[in-house]
């Protein structure tokens, strides 16, 4: 389960390092470029939920290998893409994949564990997965710089064999709720206003937020997700058991989950821009350098299971939020320093919190549903969590872009060369910092407050993403109660 696992969330970074290597190679444009991450991205949120319910009507093991071998045939054809339209559509195959296979390997393991043992069993899971999550951009970038970037998408295919022969092999419990029709209907509402909220939030900054296109992507998803939630509450076999949200704490859960993956993006992506457009990091010194933070991940997602066991979820989920929020806080102040030990800490605070956050809430959530419902509750939470990813990184990124141009502005007012605001006006965006590097090459001040203007850009984020973690605080502490935890397995 951990490797099938590693494969869905490698997914999520491992492309990031080898994108300029696809964009020469493929021609890419460059909204092709930010749709190879965000189809994956995309198609997974909206439909694991789906998964969840097939899952549950199908039996768990027969779909988290049906969701493997779909995985490792979309990553076959990503592998041989010609160009970027069919990279893009595999991409999206393979989300689709992973939305079968996460509730699905979720459930799994906690069936297949007495509920004291549960805690250990997702630590071990949870762990595993977050460190391949931050291990995505070091793995890319040895892949494309030794071999090629189509290694990315091809390394899947073993890992995805391993999978099958292991979980034969293990022989896990076979569990199948009855047998229901599942309305696809109802999935396409769900599919489609996801796809409408989030892509007016991702696409936002650049289709304008007012533009009547924005707006009306986001209201119209929003209306088809309230319309979807209202005859889910009516139906007798609804896709998403609404119902589980009777229960306080998994509420909480969903909801600390959402939190912290909105804030951990912006690590993942803008730590490594900062990496490497600030500290000069080649992309695999960058990945090397984001080792603290997947250390600490793993470390405390054992004792976060742990401690699940012995004293429940509370303990760990508050002091779990205060260390991302300590991590993110403490770090911002000091990224106009540009030395990496300053900032050092901060990143080890934010593993511990994240592995100590992850296990516990996933973990206490799925402990919440009954046996039958798991894998639908699997479905539910993954749904969460990756729209919480989704929307902080196009919250998180308007706001690292906004405070870009603010900066940027500020420094045109300053300049008298024509050369230099021509060229900050054409090419002062993230990811365009090689651009200006090398308009800049004979005016060093200038650059070097460019260099700083993305410095505070990218502070402005973690702050926001430190407040988010804040909030997450005052939720599991206000929201979360003892409730009830189901027993079978």
């Amino acid at each position: 389960m951990t490797g099938s696992l590693s494969m869905i969330f490698i997914d999520q970074t491992v492309v990031s390092v080898a994108l300029p290597v696809m964009q020469r190679d493929l021609g890419v444009s460059q909204s092709g470029l930010q749709w190879i991450v965000n189809a994956y991205v995309l198609a997974l949120a909206s439909t694991v939920a789906l998964g969840g319910k097939l899952g549950d009507s199908l039996g768990r093991v027969r779909a988290f290998i049906t969701g493997v071998i779909l995985f490792a045939i979309a990553s076959t054809i990503c592998g041989f893409a010609p160009n970027q339209m069919i990279l893009i559509a595999a991409r999206v195959f393979q989300g689709v994949a992973a939305g079968l296979m996460i509730p699905a390997s979720a459930a799994i393991v906690v069936d297949s564990f007495d509920i004291h043992e549960r805690g250990k069993a997702m630590a071990i899971y949870v762990g595993v997965a977050q460190a391949f999550l931050a291990i995505g951009p070091l793995l890319g970038g040895a892949l494309t710089e030794y071999l090629s970037w189509r290694w990315v998408f091809w390394i899947n295919i073993p890992v995805g064999i391993v999978a099958i022969v292991l979980t034969y092999l293990s022989k896990p419990l076979q569990t199948i709720s009855e047998k229901q029709k599942v309305d696809l209907r109802y999935a396409l509402m769900l599919i489609l206003g996801l796809v409408g909220l989030v892509v007016g939030i991702q696409q936002g900054h650049t289709f304008g937020w007012t533009s009547y296109l924005t707006l009306g992507l986001i209201f119209g998803g929003l209306l088809m997700l309230t319309l979807f939630a209202y005859i889910q509450t009516k139906s007798e076999k609804p896709l998403i058991q609404f119902r589980l949200f009777d229960d306080p704490a998994f509420t909480a859960d969903t909801i600390l989950l959402f939190c912290i993956q909105f804030a951990m993006i912006s690590i993942i992506v803008f730590g490594a821009i900062y990496l490497q457009d600030i500290l000069h990091f080649t992309p695999l010194e960058a990945g090397f350098a984001l080792m603290p933070i997947i250390i600490s991940v793993v470390v405390m997602s054992q004792v976060s299971g742990r401690l699940l066991d012995r004293v429940g979820v509370r303990i760990p989920a508050l002091f779990g939020t205060v260390l991302i929020a300590a991590g993110f806080l403490g770090q911002a102040p000091f990224l106009e320093r540009a030395e990496f030990l300053w900032i050092l800490p901060g990143m080890i605070l934010l593993g511990l919190g994240i592995g100590l956050v992850m296990v516990a809430t996933n973990t206490d959530a799925l402990n919440r549903a009954p046996s039958q419902y798991r894998a639908q509750a699997s479905g539910v939470v993954q749904t969460i969590r990756q729209m919480g990813a989704t929307i902080g990184l196009a919250s998180i990124g308007g706001l690292v872009t906004t405070v870009l141009a603010l900066e940027t502005d500020e420094i045109i007012d300053k300049s008298d060369g024509q050369e230099i605001i021509q060229a900050l006006l054409s090419k002062a965006e993230l990811g365009q910092t090689d651009a200006i590097k090398e308009h800049m090459t004979n005016y060093p001040a200038v650059l070097s407050q460019f260099h700083l203007s993305l410095s505070k850009s990218i502070a402005a984020g973690y702050y926001f993403a430190g407040a988010v973690s804040v909030l997450a605080f005052f939720v599991a502490l206000f929201l979360m109660s003892s409730g009830k935890q189901y027993e079978d397995h």
